[in-house]
């Protein structure tokens, strides 16, 4: 795993998703203008700092379809993920602290199978998505706390075939490293702080990317030119 250089004048938290997506970019620095490299933002909030990554290295962006499956009453607190595909990725033992039921982890993720749907013709505009086969492929989220987004995201990629898949983030918890270095062939990530409380502690603006911001990052990356 990559870590940043502890000389760095730069300290947490970020000022913001670009800032951390151009801090990161410059640790990514050895996949610029490389024919055989695809960025992937995980929606929305990765799609900001891969914009910039993917502009730091010449190289197209698009967006990895994942949700989040919240626990009920606790909906930021992940007990799974999925992605297209059919991937699903659960967390055994959170959702048998938490007594989260098998009726509720059915419905909650057809309920995110339906966003997944929508989200993909919000986005994308009816574009396909890009492909990966025999790529590399650099996967970005603006911070990762369980790793089970990401999980998820990589475990859909794998059915793709990628050459190579590097996760990038500014900042992930201690246990979320870990496993996404069991599942990625590279993790790149500027901090790990312990405690890691949450993602939004790390940035002093981490406001909410809406729907139009993201549609508007993918119609930029859609329109620019190839590396």
């Amino acid at each position: 795993m990559k870590m940043r250089n502890p000389d760095s004048p730069t300290q947490l938290p970020f000022a913001d998703r670009t800032e951390a997506g151009r801090l990161l970019a410059l640790e990514l620095g050895k996949y610029r203008n490389r024919k055989d490299v695809e960025v992937l933002a995980l929606p929305r909030g990765g799609l900001p700092v891969a914009h910039e990554i993917a502009e730091a290295l010449n190289a197209p962006m698009d967006a990895l379809l994942v949700r989040k499956l919240g626990v009920p009453g606790q909906e930021e607190l992940a007990f799974g993920a999925i992605a297209a595909g059919g991937v699903q990725v659960l967390d055994n033992f959170l959702i048998s602290e938490l007594s989260v039921t098998p009726e509720d982890v059915r419905r909650i993720a057809e309920e995110q199978r339906r966003v997944l749907e929508s989200r993909n013709l919000l986005y994308r505009h009816g574009r396909p998505a890009r492909r990966v086969r025999g790529k590399i492929v650099i996967v970005v989220d603006d911070g990762i706390a369980t790793g089970s987004t990401m999980v998820a995201g990589v475990r859909a990629l794998r059915l793709q075939n990628p050459s190579h898949i590097v996760v990038a983030a500014p900042v992930a918890s201690v246990d979320a490293v870990a496993i996404l270095r069991q599942e990625a062939d590279e993790v790149v990530c500027l901090d790990t702080p312990d405690p890691f409380y949450a993602v939004g502690y790390w940035y002093r603006d981490f406001t909410q990317v809406t729907d139009d911001e993201a549609r508007r990052l993918m119609d930029v990356s859609a329109h620019a030119p190839a590396a």
